[in-house]
């Protein structure tokens, strides 16, 4: 098993940068492919960024934060970041870190493991 704390939220403006990381617990932690999700009030959890399980050498996003958005990992520190730069409103959500053993995924029911979330709000 694996928890997951994520950390970094907070308020911004537009056009401005925040950097989530989300810390693991556990030993097997190159094992997971690693996700980020979000949810805004009133809508349905969504997929953000997610990244391959050992060296994280495939990445793969959502059209909406593609380019702006960049996913990473640290298997050294169990770490997974999301750096995320050209901040808009409409990326105003609770952010949610997620893992998966080996193969990643957009999809939220792939996941096994989810963390408390962090709340970003960018304000216009």
């Amino acid at each position: 098993q694996v928890q997951l704390v994520e950390s970094g939220g907070g308020l911004v403006q537009l056009g401005g940068s925040l950097k989530l990381s989300c810390a693991a617990s556990g030993r097997t932690f190159s094992s997971y492919a690693m996700g980020w999700f979000r949810q805004a009030p009133g809508k349905e959890r969504e997929f953000v960024a997610a990244i391959s399980w050992r060296d994280g050498s495939s990445t793969y996003y959502a059209d909406s934060v593609k380019g702006r958005f960049t996913i990473s990992r640290d298997n050294a520190k169990n770490m997974v970041y999301l750096q995320m730069d050209s901040l808009k409103p409409e990326d105003t959500a609770v952010y949610y870190c997620a893992a998966r053993n080996f193969k990643y995924s957009s999809s939220s029911s792939a996941y096994n493991y989810w963390g408390q979330g962090t709340q970003v709000t960018v304000s216009s």
